[in-house]
């Protein structure tokens, strides 16, 4: 994908930050099961990240919707813990590497990723150009499984990177696979707004590009997310018929124009979107041959 537009840290305002951090559900009413202070120091751990590498007390606060006093406390239990530790200035925190243990518990031994790898590798090494695999959460779709371009590619989208259904090709792929009510509902609960010039906010025309998926087999998105970024996708379907995830091919425009894409990439990826689908690879094209140029 293109450039992704560089945050420094401490640049983006909390109120921006919370923004773009997960959507965290409500506590439910009347449970008395329902642990007020692990939501919390939840909270507090996915305030980091997307460029906000170091936090200061107030910040931590604003990102997680926590008061300042359960915001040290948090801080201070996950700082005795080892998943948050102290700048060197002292001015603030940042996440450790223990907390990348949490992540690895949900990827380590899941059985789509362990299906799907050697398909992306021959997709990936096929196209020349970055292959991912992701999988929904809530409005969002979430990578888990990429493997980058092999040429000057300007994003970075590590592993937990979430983008918004309703603009990326995987969402919409991903939305194919499911009843039009349920499709509806997640896109009324979108935030649909315009994150570049070609972003495509209008429900009726959303709704309507899913439904040709239903017809194509894959999606497109043409710089809806990141400016020179263009991305096909497919579903990957369960046994039970239902969608799991989507597999997306992303390219720059300075590489690929969308009708070159959909044209010599796409047979590929909904190829390889089978392959993962049915947990076979295709007879005739195990190791895809590299496209030319």
């Amino acid at each position: 994908m293109a450039a992704a537009p560089k945050t420094q840290p401490g640049k983006k305002s909390p109120a921006k930050a919370r923004r773009s951090a997960p959507r965290r559900p409500s506590a439910p009413a009347h449970d008395p099961l329902f642990n007020d202070s692990a939501q919390k120091a939840l909270a507090v751990l996915e305030a980091f990240g997307a460029g906000r590498r170091l936090l200061k007390l107030a910040e931590v606060a604003e990102v997680a919707g926590i008061s300042k006093a359960s915001a040290q406390r948090c801080i201070h239990t996950l700082e005795v813990l080892g998943y948050l530790r102290r700048d060197r200035r002292g001015t603030g925190w940042g996440l450790t590497p223990r907390a990348l243990g949490i992540a690895r518990a949900y990827l380590c031994g899941y059985r789509l990723i362990e299906q799907s790898t050697r398909h992306l590798v021959d997709l990936n090494r096929a196209t020349g150009e970055s292959v991912s695999l992701s999988e929904p959460d809530g409005t969002d779709m979430v990578f888990i499984a990429r493997f980058p371009s092999h040429k000057r590619f300007l994003i970075d989208f590590p592993l937990g990177t979430r983008l918004p259904m309703y603009c990326t090709a995987s969402g919409r792929a991903y939305l194919s696979g499911l009843p039009a009510e349920q499709v509806q509902r997640l896109i009324g609960e979108s935030a649909l707004r315009a994150l570049t010039p070609l972003t495509l906010t209008d429900p009726r025309r959303i709704l309507a590009l899913i439904e040709a998926v239903r017809h194509d087999g894959y999606a497109c998105s043409d710089q809806e997310c990141y400016r020179g970024d263009l991305t096909v996708a497919a579903p990957v379907i369960g046994a039970d018929g239902q969608p799991l995830g989507a597999i997306n091919i992303s390219a720059p425009s300075s590489r690929w124009r969308l009708d070159e894409m959909r044209a010599k990439l796409a047979p590929l990826l909904i190829e390889t979107a089978r392959a993962v689908s049915s947990g076979t690879a295709p007879p005739a094209h195990r190791s895809p041959s590299p496209l030319p140029g």
